[in-house]
C-alpha cells in the first residue's frame, strides 16, 4: 500500500499522509495539486471532492489564497524583503551589544560601590 501511495504521489495525485497527519501537514505540492484540481469545480463538487479527500473547502480556498499570494510576490519582493530583514537583524544586534555593555559598566560599578563601602566600614 505504501508503495502505491508514493506511486500516486510521483504522478502528481494528491494522496493523503497517513491517516495521522492533517491535511495542514502536507506537502506544498500536495496542497498546490488540490488547488489545481480543483480550480474548474463548482460549489457543489468542490464540496464533494473535499468530502473524499478529508478535506474542507475553507482549507482548499485558504490553499488557493496562498498560491495566488505567493505568485503575486516577485523575486525582487522576495530579495528586498530579504535585505530588510537583515538589516533590522544587524540593528538589533547592534542595540545588543550597546546595552550588554551598559550592563556590564552597571555591574562594575555596583562592583566597586560595594568596595568603596566596605573600605570605608574598615576605616571607620
Amino acid at each position: 500500500m505504501y508503495n502505491w501511495l508514493k506511486q500516486a504521489r510521483e504522478e502528481g495525485h494528491v494522496v493523503p499522509g497517513s491517516g495521522k497527519a492533517s491535511p495542514e501537514s502536507w506537502s506544498g505540492e500536495a496542497k498546490f495539486a488540490v488547488v489545481l484540481e480543483t480550480a474548474g469545480m463548482n460549489a457543489s463538487e468542490v464540496g464533494e471532492y473535499c468530502r473524499s479527500k478529508g478535506l474542507y473547502p475553507e482549507q482548499v480556498a485558504r490553499w488557493k489564497q496562498a498560491c495566488v499570494a505567493g505568485v503575486g510576490t516577485g523575486e525582487q519582493t522576495g530579495s528586498e524583503s530579504l535585505k530588510h530583514a537583515r538589516k533590522q537583524i544587524r540593528q538589533l544586534e547592534k542595540d545588543l551589544r550597546r546595552k550588554e555593555k551598559a550592563l556590564a559598566e552597571s555591574a562594575a560599578l555596583l562592583i566597586l560601590q560595594k568596595k568603596f563601602n566596605a573600605l570605608w566600614e574598615d576605616a571607620e
